[in-house]
């Protein structure tokens, strides 16, 4: 049985961390069909932890207007983008990259940062999200945003991950919001359902052997 709420099993329920935060910034979060079912999957506790947060299950909608049925400026919007930079920056430089079409790196990024209305996120495995991204042409007019974490995922062992800046929907939404808006504390206010996720689906670690090599007795 999964909890309503969550939507996690009820044995890995993060429902007492959840504590919905307002930022400034729009999220869209496009989710794979596929992806529903995920137990490690974070779109919809992503869509849970922000206000200001739409999540679309699918694989393509005609336009971002049609999809949130207001008016937009694509110039005025970001989406993490799958691809890498032609040169990624070392762990110590920017933490969000903006890339043209080619890939190169956009520089100044800040006012294009600090522009941006919203943030779309593809939520599925690398290559459902590739998916999501070819059927949904209109995903070119944003600007395309690469992040520079200085640290793996939390899945840790979970979940493998296919580059060392791959993170989570929730990590990569909440590191996203935290330096877009210029509120640090942003990003640990975010994970609290994932932190508490990650520490009940990990194993717990081995019992210490006895002094003659045996396990704990009985």
């Amino acid at each position: 049985m999964s909890c309503p709420r969550c939507q996690k099993p009820e044995s890995a329920c993060v429902c007492a961390a959840i504590d919905p935060v307002d930022t400034r910034t729009t999220v869209v979060i496009l989710q794979h069909p596929q992806e529903q079912t995920e137990a490690l999957g974070t779109g919809w506790l992503t869509h849970c932890q922000l206000r200001n947060s739409v999540l679309r299950v699918g694989l393509s909608w005609p336009s971002l207007r049609r999809l949130l049925d207001c008016e937009v400026d694509m110039k005025r919007w970001g989406v993490l983008y799958l691809g890498a930079a032609k040169e990624m920056p070392r762990p110590d430089e920017a933490a969000v990259l903006v890339l043209g079409r080619s890939g190169e790196r956009i520089t100044p990024a800040a006012p294009i940062l600090r522009g941006l209305d919203g943030l779309i996120v593809l939520d599925g495995t690398w290559s459902q999200a590739k998916t999501l991204w070819w059927r949904n042409p209109w995903l070119l007019k944003a600007h395309r945003l690469v992040l520079n974490p200085p640290a793996r995922s939390r899945y840790g062992k979970l979940r493998r991950e296919p580059r060392r800046e791959s993170l989570a929907v929730i990590e990569a939404t909440a590191f996203a919001l935290a330096r877009l808006e210029g509120r640090p504390e942003l990003e640990a206010l975010v994970l609290k359902p994932f932190d508490l996720l990650v520490s009940r689906l990990r194993p717990a670690p081995a019992p210490p052997a006895q002094p003659d090599g045996s396990g704990p007795s009985a």
